[in-house]
């Protein structure tokens, strides 16, 4: 920071405590406030859907995955115990069906999902920090208005026999001015536009995640509901109208007077 720089510093943090401890009036923009607490509002909620969309894409994988590896484990166990069985098969089938989702996840989705929602997102938010910058440079100005102004306001009030103060001090309040207003004025007039911009924005791929959405579901639908054919069609009533629960209790009664399992 420059010699400048750093007097400029030492000054406003100078103006700030004064208007904190009620020696120096100090502006209040509600117009400006409303618009900042939008734009705060829009910056939280674009970086949370940031986090949450690559949360979206992680989970994708890792169910498939974890699915990939399910598989493998239930596919080892019918096979070892008889794999001619009608679960065997079954369990091949299932493994065939999870590698092939998983692999659509991988060649179809992966890559248009990270190009149509994580890269828009990801530029959406890039956009935050260079807006920050300026709404920081504009309440420095205001700073240096509300002390230029406090200033010409105790030269006026308590004339000094320097025929030149007073004109200096108009002249800073008045470029005091000038700069903060400009900046001002900027950030309300865009402020409104860049939220305004968001739903033509996100449209495309709010559209783009509902059809990858979509496509993962009919993929998982379309794939696991080959494997079904290897179970009997009451299964389904059967598992509502509790059967299938007093059958794996009966299996688990079983197991339980096996003397390996009853001696604890």
């Amino acid at each position: 920071m420059s010699w400048s720089g750093f007097k400029k510093s030492l000054n406003r943090t100078g103006t700030t405590l004064m208007q904190k401890t009620g020696q120096m009036e100090r502006t209040v923009d509600t117009e400006f406030q409303d618009e900042t607490t939008k734009f705060k509002t829009y910056e939280k909620e674009c970086q949370a859907l940031q986090k949450e969309s690559k949360a979206y894409l992680d989970a994708m994988r890792a169910m498939t995955g974890a699915q990939t590896r399910i598989a493998d484990h239930i596919s080892n166990f019918y096979q070892a115990a008889d794999r001619t069985s009608e679960g065997a098969m079954a369990a091949h089938a299932y493994k065939q069906s999870v590698v092939e989702l998983d692999d659509v996840i991988g060649r179809e989705l992966d890559a248009p999902y990270r190009t149509t929602i994580m890269e828009p997102i990801g530029k959406m938010n890039a956009y935050f920090p260079i807006v920050n910058e300026q709404i920081n440079k504009r309440n420095k100005k205001l700073l240096d208005y509300d002390a230029a102004r406090s200033k010409l306001r105790k030269v006026i009030e308590k004339p000094s026999e320097d025929p030149t103060k007073l004109p200096k001090a108009q002249q800073e309040h008045d470029d005091a001015k000038d700069v903060f207003e400009l900046m001002n004025q900027q950030l309300i007039e865009e402020l409104p536009q860049l939220l305004e911009l968001r739903v033509s924005f996100f449209d495309p791929s709010f559209e783009a995640m509902i059809r990858m959405q979509s496509k993962f579901a009919e993929e998982g639908y379309e794939k696991l509901g080959g494997v079904q054919r290897y179970f009997a069609d009451n299964v389904r009533d059967d598992y509502a109208e509790g059967q299938l629960d007093a059958q794996v209790e009966r299996v688990l009664q079983e197991m339980r007077e096996l003397s390996i399992c009853g001696a604890a």
